[in-house]
């Protein structure tokens, strides 16, 4: 299963004041692990930085100047998200600024599926804090190299925190995974319609159900993987 992970930086909170998109951060992952493929960009809003952007981000509107229109970097941007779920944190924020931008150039919105990571959160902290700095800090992920905001940065942040919100850095490559943990990682994603239990319950098998074939594949994956798996990080 292909998502993306999304992020952007802007030139303040409101598309309908005039305020444009100055970065773009985008992580692949498959089956909930990066692929090490990303879509990163810059883009000149043509127009100044308000003080209070630029403290959060630290992009000048001098540094800005000479990178592209979004006009210019718009279908490549689509043709990386494709039609792949996005999770977003704070996604109506996003959400708002990718859509105006492209009715701006005539574009068809963004109609792809959104995980908002700020109601997951809240579904499975309930009363806790959901900021990115506050999920990090709960799920002990390094934030040392974050000084400043960034897409692509805080997209690879956030792609960490959306493995530990949907079950854990196990999740990804669990080969023998219990079908209560599969119910669990999809209801925290979505709203899906309870299973209904069987009559009776099955003995548990005393043999293994793994295959040859399935252990063969499952090194093959992780060969082909290689550093970009996201577990390398924690060994």
């Amino acid at each position: 299963m292909r998502e993306i992970v999304l992020d952007t930086e802007t030139t303040g909170l409101n598309p309908r004041n005039g305020d444009k998109i100055v970065e773009i951060g985008c992580v692949e992952l498959f089956n909930h692990l990066p692929t090490g493929k990303n879509f990163h960009c810059y883009l000149n809003p043509q127009r100044d930085m308000p003080e209070e952007a630029f403290r959060v981000h630290g992009l000048s509107a001098e540094f800005l100047s000479e990178k592209p229109l979004f006009i210019s970097q718009a279908q490549q941007f689509l043709d990386f998200i494709q039609d792949s779920p996005l999770i977003i944190h704070n996604a109506p924020f996003d959400m708002g600024f990718l859509n105006a931008e492209l009715k701006n150039i005539s574009f068809e919105i963004i109609k792809n599926k959104v995980i908002d990571t700020v109601i997951l959160a809240r579904k499975v902290h309930p009363g806790a804090r959901v900021s990115l700095d506050a999920l990090c800090k709960n799920y002990n992920i390094d934030l040392s190299r974050r000084e400043l905001h960034g897409a692509l940065l805080d997209s690879e942040i956030l792609a960490e925190v959306y493995l530990e919100l949907i079950g854990g850095r196990q999740v990804g490559f669990a080969l023998n995974e219990s079908e209560k943990t599969k119910e669990n990682i999809q209801n925290n994603i979505s709203n899906i319609t309870p299973t209904l239990k069987p009559a009776a319950k099955r003995p548990i098998p005393l043999t293994p159900r793994i295959k040859e074939q399935e252990i063969k594949a499952h090194e093959d994956l992780l060969e082909e993987m290689g550093e970009s798996a996201l577990w390398q990080k924690y060994e």
